[in-house]
């Protein structure tokens, strides 16, 4: 799979497309989902090219992969889900429900997120 350059989150990551920015570092871009499922829905974003996840893993940097996850430790106190909880989400492909074929996380908080998977 080729990596689309002109997917919504690349758009965004150019400035083309405006987002509610949460956070942003040399590595990672946090903002606002625009249709939130839950009540507080960030979208988290690397700024390299990443299909999903197992891509990232293969071909990002210990620097990149790294500061991704510290991104989401430090979004969380920002909005200070730390303690009522919060859920950390990434669809991967078909099956998972990938819409976008960037690597992205959605963190979901700021009230009770209820059951993992719904039949």
């Amino acid at each position: 799979m080729i990596y689309d350059k002109q997917n919504i989150f690349a758009k965004i990551l150019r400035k083309e497309i405006p987002c509610n920015k949460v956070y942003e570092n040399d590595y990672v871009l946090a903002f606002h989902d625009v249709n939130p499922q839950k009540k507080l829905h960030i979208l988290l974003i690397p700024k390299g090219e990443y299909l999903n996840l197992d891509d990232f893993n293969e071909k990002a940097t210990d620097k990149e992969i790294i500061e991704f996850n510290k991104a989401i430790s430090h979004i969380v106190k920002l909005l200070k889900l730390s303690n009522e909880g919060y859920r950390i989400l990434s669809n991967i492909g078909n099956n998972g429900g990938q819409e976008v074929l960037h690597l992205h996380y959605h963190i979901f908080g700021g009230e009770k997120i209820g059951p993992m998977v719904t039949k």
